[in-house]
């Protein structure tokens, strides 16, 4: 399989996130395409990771698959014969959509990132060390980087275009989306957590914290969308690793991110674009993570 910075299928192009490609299959359905790129403290890199964007759509096919039951979802295939069955422009594509396309209901998205923090860290974890806070909402005294959090906190977002998502309120939240909404949200946001927390743990794998997206499809009804459960949408720990009270090692761009503080600090890179330049020992390693990832909780 050949790596992708970018496509340019034969279909109208909807829009380009950091990694995926949108494009329109009539006026119903969309086609997600991941590519390979890969984005660090909101910059996109130059290069891309061997594999990562079929990782990513497999492992969400992965946990859609199961979610079925639990949840409905926009996806109709991710397998790559079946979407040229039902997408016959893309006949002429197979490689370029190979393992990395999956066909999607078409949905109005909701403006809101519904995260679900397990464990304490990152920003979440900055804030409280800080003021003892999330999201301006006080939390328990005495908490370590890193500590299990019972029950899990729902932490919703505002999306950002660019730069970072804000964290908000619940009480905000119902502003933005309306009080049945947000609480159908919350709701469906535990019930994909607690059952992709258990399946993960079970393979070694904790999931700290991971953030959902959720649309209303042309029925009229709330589903999930975008991706879940993946590297790049959650933050993975090794269960026989974890330490509370300090950071962990995750299963995403680790590597990655320790290389560009690593030149931050040097004062080779301001943290702006352009990044610098990504060596090859970082790349493989990057990519070998979200293989790990994949392997592990897919069981393939």
């Amino acid at each position: 399989m050949t790596t992708m910075l970018t496509s340019d299928l034969p279909l109208p192009r909807l829009g380009r996130g950091k990694v995926r490609d949108i494009y329109a299959v009539g006026d119903d359905r969309v086609l997600l395409l991941t590519t390979d790129r890969i984005s660090a403290f909101d910059v996109v890199m130059a290069e891309t990771i061997p594999m990562k964007g079929a990782v990513l759509t497999q492992i969400s096919a992965f946990w859609f698959n199961l979610l079925g039951g639990v949840v409905p979802h926009h996806m109709i295939s991710a397998d790559t014969e079946a979407i040229i069955e039902q997408v016959p422009a893309l006949k002429d594509h197979r490689d370029d959509i190979l393992g990395r396309a999956m066909l999607c209901r078409r949905t109005i998205v909701f403006p809101i990132e519904c995260v679900i923090r397990g464990y304490i860290s990152g920003s979440a974890w900055k804030e409280y060390a800080e003021r003892g806070t999330l999201a301006g909402e006080k939390l328990p005294p005495g908490l370590v980087e890193s500590a299990k959090l019972e029950p899990a906190i729902f932490s919703p977002a505002t999306k950002a275009e660019t730069g970072h998502d804000e964290n908000i309120t619940i009480a905000r939240m119902r502003d933005i989306v309306g009080e049945e909404v947000a609480s159908e949200l919350e709701s469906m946001t535990r019930a994909i957590y607690a059952l992709g927390g258990k399946i993960t743990r079970d393979r070694g794998i904790i999931i700290a914290d991971t953030k959902f997206e959720f649309g209303r499809d042309a029925n009229g009804r709330i589903i999930l969308i975008d991706e879940v459960m993946t590297p790049d949408s959650s933050r993975f720990w090794a269960v026989d690793l974890y330490k509370p009270g300090q950071p962990q090692p995750s299963f995403d761009k680790q590597p990655l991110r320790d290389y560009l503080d690593a030149e931050r600090r040097a004062g080779r890179w301001n943290g702006d674009a352009p990044p610098p330049p990504l060596p090859a020992s970082v790349v493989d390693a990057t990519s070998r993570r979200y293989l790990e990832a994949y392997r592990r909780i897919t069981g393939r």
